[in-house]
């Protein structure tokens, strides 16, 4: 019973740990173009000489 004392904290802290890092993602706009890397390859002119 007294880990329970130890882990909801941590478990709390965790959550908000991955919110945070989640939120400066997002700020950052991490997420703004998702499908764009995935075309520009297929469209990527490696020409073998």
């Amino acid at each position: 019973m007294e880990i329970l004392y130890l882990l909801i904290p941590l478990s709390v802290m965790l959550v908000f740990l991955v919110g945070a890092a989640f939120w400066w993602s997002v700020a950052h706009g991490q997420f703004d173009d998702l499908e764009g890397p995935a075309h520009r390859i297929l469209s990527d002119d490696d020409s073998v000489h």
